[in-house]
């Protein structure tokens, strides 16, 4: 998975006063969940954005944004922000901060547990009807 690590570090240092910001690697980068949520994001140097379906067109009429097309087709509420619109300090907080608005107004998602295999076979073994002989 390959993305900036540079951007990584600047972007991890602006969400750091963000209260339940967590990273997970999808869409071939890095990701930055706020709440559960995915907030923003890392593909090479490119950044992602979860601006909403409200604020979309205005986020894309900014200089150096565009649709987010990772699967081919765009996907409303989400843009990328090239390299040159993020070179500044100010200008990746002004980005961020936008994204945040948005994510932070979510309400938070509940937690994944994850199951072990050996739970889940149980599981299903004591929902099966007991056999007749």
């Amino acid at each position: 998975m390959a993305y900036d690590e540079a951007l990584a570090a600047r972007v991890r240092k602006r969400l750091a006063a963000q209260r339940g910001v967590s990273e997970r690697r999808m869409f071939g980068g890095l990701c930055f969940l706020l709440k559960g949520h995915m907030c923003a994001g890392i593909n090479g140097a490119t950044l992602m954005l979860r601006v909403g379906p409200e604020r979309y067109a205005e986020a894309l009429a900014r200089p150096h944004a565009r649709e987010m097309d990772f699967t081919g087709r765009p996907l409303k509420g989400m843009i990328y922000v090239d390299p040159s619109g993020i070179a500044s300090a100010a200008g990746l907080g002004r980005w961020l901060q936008l994204a945040v608005a948005f994510v932070g107004s979510q309400p938070a998602k509940k937690a994944a547990t994850k199951t072990t295999k050996r739970a889940t076979r149980k599981r299903k073994a004591a929902a099966r009807p007991a056999r007749t002989r």
